[in-house]
């Protein structure tokens, strides 16, 4: 008997949202690009690493032994000091794109690109491509320091030869035709040799993401095609050389879900691996966007599916859906969330991260006087940072992937602003130039001024692109002990935002919550190449998702340096809904504000 996975609330009939089977995304939310493999001498675990960007830390990897439950072993980018460049990447679509994991005699290596986005598209400098490797991914700090070497693109992805060669193949993003190149690559000391074309693709937009596999004699490349937007697809070509000549699989693309009505779309940028038991599978990104592509606050998430490879013939996938069809090994339940106290001598958890490399110092769980709370000192700059694109300084904000369709997020935050524009408070942060701000803040005027009646809630949103602006909202707040902030996700498209002032101790709490209006990432911060996207021109222009919104905590001073900490505690994260189909029924009010 299969042992199914059952999600926390059934609405309708006519929704699947919790299905009795398993069911994609495998790793929701902010988990795009990404490679997988099956390690049988690691107790027979797969394993699986994705696309980080500017988040720190980076590259993270799961583990799983049912291809259904996964858990977070650690991340391949974990120290500052490995990659200390990633705090110069500029804009929301640059930092770690597509790595690869691979094993290889004992030990595991991920290629992956640092990108620099700001630059030209043909400029060398733009693109960094490095190795880190490790002998056990689930040693803390367990990823080597990188390796660079010289490749004129991104998504670069290792292949053994049977001689000893290391063969890496990657996207050369030349405007003028871009195609998939290749190298020969020293592991050790990062030496290549100058790359020469492969394989252009069957014509379709950007072909990345490559990966070669050596089957029945043929070398196959299977690459990404189309943009990551709803045309995306997977095809595939192969030769009896690693050098080529590739030829095309005639029934391409292999892989896509473009100019169907399914709820998953993007579907693309797949890698394929073998279980123990011989059967073939492939993971792809995708978005749970609908054929619409107008709302998807959890942009490109990782989704598994089903496959066959015949001796000598093509690989063949089954489309990408919510259900998983075909033979899969029993599940563990699924956690539906988190709820952190910042116990004495913890430390901030692993599935946790940043914007950029952190300040360590303005971060302190359970400091003495505040034990049970994660102390924030305030950053210079905002979330926003310098230009909307940029950070030169580190920004105070830690937070975690939204990976539930709906859920509450709630923390306690005692903070008294002690300066102008002063503050603190939680987020739904997609990229700097697209977030929702709802924080506590002194709107004094002068610096002589008291903030002791100028302190307010704001919501705040920030959107470079929006055709028209929000106003902020402002809500005076009195001085009590704490005060309860929370965001919940009520549907598809929106985010409601609420407060409670809390007085007294233990059962005396005294509370009085306001639900605000609503705020989609829909129409009001989306739009981009990271995260959330809002086709304004609804095809007529190149849309792409590629991150996923964080919930989270922040303090600043705006532009001003600040000093005031803020203490945050009882941090709550609860999954509600987990919608996989189209057929989207109107959601239950979702209960918050729990005190």
């Amino acid at each position: 008997m299969q042992c199914f996975l059952v999600a926390a609330l059934i609405i309708s009939a006519s929704l699947v949202v919790a299905t009795l089977r398993p069911h994609n995304p495998i790793l929701p939310g902010f988990h795009p690009d990404p490679s997988c493999i099956f390690v049988q001498e690691w107790n027979l675990t797969f394993f699986c690493a994705s696309s980080s960007f500017n988040a720190f830390p980076g590259i993270p990897i799961h583990a799983s032994q049912d291809l259904q439950s996964w858990r977070l072993i650690g991340n391949a980018l974990s120290r500052a000091d490995q990659l200390p460049s990633l705090t110069n990447a500029v804009g929301g679509t640059s930092g770690i794109w597509a790595p690869t994991l691979r094993y290889h005699d004992g030990e595991f290596f991920i290629l992956t690109t640092l990108v620099f986005d700001k630059m030209p598209i043909n400029d060398t400098a733009r693109w960094n491509n490095i190795i880190f490797r490790t002998k056990n991914p689930y040693m803390a700090d367990a990823w080597s320091d990188p390796v660079h070497f010289r490749f004129d693109g991104y998504d670069s992805s290792p292949f053994w030869h049977e001689d000893g060669t290391v063969y890496v193949q990657g996207s050369h993003p030349w405007e003028v035709s871009p195609h998939i190149d290749q190298i020969k690559l020293n592991l050790e000391t990062g030496e290549a040799t100058e790359q020469t074309p492969l394989w252009n693709g069957t014509g379709g937009l950007a072909p990345e993401g490559p990966h070669m596999h050596l089957k029945d004699g043929f070398y196959y490349l299977i690459i990404a095609e189309g943009g990551t937007g709803l045309n995306h697809m997977v095809t595939a070509a192969r030769s009896k050389q690693i050098t080529g000549p590739f030829a095309p699989a005639p029934h391409n693309p292999l892989l896509t879900n473009a100019n169907t009505s399914a709820y998953f779309q993007t579907v693309g940028h797949a890698d394929v691996f073998q279980d123990s038991d011989g059967r073939w599978w492939g993971v792809a990104l995708s978005t749970r966007s609908g054929p619409e592509y107008i709302s998807y606050p959890m942009g490109r998430e990782t989704v598994l599916t089903n496959m066959t490879w015949a001796k000598d013939e093509w690989p063949v996938f089954e489309n990408v859906s919510g259900i998983i069809d075909g033979p899969i090994l029993p599940l563990l339940p699924d956690s539906k969330g988190d709820g952190i106290d910042f116990a004495p001598k913890t430390t901030i958890p692993l599935h946790w991260a940043h914007w950029r490399i952190p300040d360590p110092m303005a971060y302190t769980v359970s400091p003495p006087g505040h034990e049970n709370s994660l102390r924030l000192l305030p950053s210079l700059l905002n979330l926003t940072g310098f230009d909307a694109n940029s950070a030169p300084t580190p920004q105070t904000f830690v937070g975690r992937r939204q990976v539930h369709s709906e859920f509450v997020f709630s923390v306690d935050m005692e903070y008294a602003p002690r300066a102008p524009e002063e503050e603190a408070g939680v987020s739904v942060f997609l990229t700097q130039n697209h977030h929702i701000d709802f924080g506590i803040v002194c709107l004094a005027d002068t610096e002589e001024a008291s903030c002791d009646d100028a302190t307010a809630l704001r919501i705040r949103t920030t959107s470079t692109t929006a055709t028209t602006p929000r106003p902020d909202t402002i809500i005076p707040l009195a001085h009590l002990s704490r005060t309860r902030l929370e965001i919940r996700a009520d549907n598809l498209t929106h985010y409601t935002f609420s407060y409670a002032q809390i007085g007294g101790t233990g059962t005396d709490r005294i509370g009085v919550a306001l639900t605000l209006a609503g705020f989609g990432l829909s129409a009001d911060v989306s739009w981009g190449f990271t995260g959330a996207s809002f086709d304004f021109s609804r095809r007529n222009a190149v849309v792409n998702g590629i991150a996923g919104t964080m919930l989270g905590v922040y303090a600043t001073g705006n532009g001003r340096n600040a000093s005031t900490p803020a203490y945050v505690s009882r941090w709550r994260y609860e999954g509600v809904r987990q919608v996989i189909d189209n057929e989207a029924a109107p959601s239950l009010q979702i209960e918050g504000l729990k005190f």
